[in-house]
């Protein structure tokens, strides 16, 4: 038997100048395409509401038109600058808005940053505990009801499912409050704490706003507990509302993942091995179909701040939902403009973040 030789320049038949290109960009170049996509995101949604609310005419005759005579309507209208051309109005107000400027709220007159800084740490804490109560609910019972799949307990958790992201979070937040507050009379109805309680935290040297970390330090300098057993007990029927909204979302999302996870060539091995269809979902299935998961967190957290709007006004949780709902009652328009706006960030940077992890954990994640 006689073998050929092959040259190093035989095995390679591609072309001597053309090189192999590389599949796919690098997680840098990812990451900072993400990253340049806020500023046009962010830019479209604060250009959006601008226009929009310029739509009724100018903020001061919408919040104080009717209340105010013609000439001192005219007179406050000239302080603001609102008889300029629109566009001129336009750019200062991007110029303002990039420079954290969110001006003066008509009805109260105070500066928008101090209403954000007040009232977006209430919204915050809320919109974790929601999120907290969406993972605890919607990912075990996704797990469940994968492992039952087809069977009874499956569909009762598939109808479970949608029956949380179907029913408005105003009418699940008043059946808790009718069942809880009233009929048993275990939780409180309304309110971030009792007056009480308030009044401790804010007698602390330098408090925070968010209620648990402020009842936390109570709690570390008196010995007292009572202040932090009330916060929790207020938080325990707004977080059940607003997070099985996305408890749903999560349990049918991991359900189906899991499901897809299980017909995989390495889960059918571990399954020819004698591997129990309880490990199968619980070690090996698992971690794959939460990267999903992962990618979702992002939109779910604007799903979380719009169901806040309506949770904070159904249990008078005083965070920016519940102040958006004022000021537009009042008109304050430039009030609003500045909420939407910071809104707008808060989603384009969720996204971002977690984009990051998303690549981090799946480096299929790539441009």
């Amino acid at each position: 038997m006689t073998t050929v030789a092959t040259s190093p320049a035989a095995k390679d038949s591609r072309p001597a100048g053309r090189k192999s290109k590389p599949s796919g960009g690098g997680i840098g170049r990812y990451l900072l395409i993400r990253f340049l996509l806020i500023f046009p995101t962010i830019f479209i949604l604060v250009s959006m509401v601008f226009w929009l609310m310029r739509t009724t005419g100018d903020p001061i005759t919408a919040a104080l038109g009717g209340r105010l005579g013609p000439e001192q309507l005219a007179e406050r209208i000239h302080a603001a600058g609102y008889d300029r051309p629109i566009l001129v109005q336009y750019f200062e107000y991007l110029g303002q808005i990039f420079t954290g400027n969110f001006g003066t709220t008509i009805s109260t007159n105070r500066p928008v940053s101090e209403v954000l800084m007040t009232y977006g740490v209430a919204t915050a804490e809320l919109a974790f505990y929601g999120l907290l109560v969406a993972f605890i609910v919607g990912i075990p019972l996704g797990m469940v009801a994968a492992y039952w799949r087809d069977k009874g307990q499956d569909a009762l958790l598939r109808v479970f499912a949608i029956l949380c992201y179907a029913t408005p979070v105003f009418f699940s937040g008043l059946l808790f409050k009718l069942v809880f507050a009233v009929w048993l009379d275990v939780l409180p109805v309304a309110g971030r704490a009792t007056t009480g309680s308030e009044l401790e935290m804010q007698l602390l040297p330098n408090p925070t706003g968010l209620y648990t970390i402020d009842a936390i330090q109570v709690a570390a300098q008196t010995g007292n507990t009572e202040v932090l057993a009330d916060v929790l007990q207020h938080a325990v029927l707004p977080s059940l509302a607003l997070g099985l909204l996305t408890a749903g979302v999560f349990l049918r999302l991991v359900r189906t993942n899991v499901i897809g996870t299980l017909g995989t060539d390495y889960v059918d091995a571990a399954r020819s091995r004698g591997v129990s269809e309880f490990r199968l979902v619980s070690k090996h299935a698992y971690r794959p179909a939460l990267i999903p998961i992962i990618t979702v967190i992002g939109l779910q957290i604007a799903l979380l701040l719009g169901g806040a709007v309506l949770t904070e006004t159904t249990f008078e949780w005083k965070g920016l939902g519940f102040v958006l709902i004022e000021f537009i009652k009042a008109r304050d328009y430039v009030a609003v403009q500045g909420i939407v706006a910071l809104l707008a960030v808060i989603v384009a940077l969720s996204n971002f973040i977690v984009d990051i992890i998303a690549a981090i954990i799946d480096p299929r994640v790539r441009y």
